[in-house]
C-alpha cells in the first residue's frame, strides 16, 4: 500500500503543537492530570489562532452501521492532526496502538502522541504517521 506524501501544511501544523507542548509543560511541568493539560494546551493552540476540537467523538463503522462506541480523540487540529494526550509514569504500546486505530478510523494520516509526565518533554512527544 503507497500513500501520497504529506502535504508540508501538516508539519507547520504539528510544529505549533509541538511548541505549544513545550510552552505548557515549561508552565506546569509533570504531574497533573490529563485533562489539565488538554485544557491548557487547547489555549495555547488558540492562542496561535489553530482551530482545536477537543474531545471529538469517532463514530465506529461496522458493516452497514455507524455505531457509537463512545472513542473520542483528545484533540483535532485544523481538522487534520490527531492529538493524544497522557500523562502517565510509563509509555505503554497500546497507546501508540489507540493513536494509530484513531488515524485509520477518522481517516486522518498524522498524530501526536503526547505524555506531560516527564522531566523533559521532548522525551515524550511521539509523531505517527499512516
Amino acid at each position: 500500500m503507497k500513500f501520497e506524501p504529506l502535504d508540508p501544511a501538516l508539519n507547520e501544523i504539528t510544529g505549533q503543537i509541538v511548541d505549544a507542548a513545550y510552552q505548557v509543560h515549561s508552565n506546569l511541568g509533570p504531574g497533573l492530570m490529563e485533562s489539565v493539560y488538554e485544557k491548557c494546551l487547547s489555549v495555547e493552540l488558540k492562542e496561535r489562532e489553530l482551530n482545536v476540537q477537543t474531545q471529538v467523538q469517532i463514530p465506529i463503522l461496522y458493516k452497514q452501521y455507524s455505531l457509537d462506541a463512545n472513542l473520542r480523540l483528545d484533540m483535532l487540529v485544523e481538522n487534520s492532526v490527531i492529538v493524544e494526550l497522557k500523562s502517565v509514569e510509563q509509555m505503554l504500546p497500546v497507546f501508540e496502538a489507540q493513536l494509530l486505530t484513531y488515524l485509520r478510523l477518522s481517516g486522518k494520516r498524522l498524530g501526536l502522541l503526547i505524555n506531560f509526565n516527564v522531566p523533559l518533554i521532548k522525551k515524550g512527544i511521539k509523531r505517527i504517521v499512516l
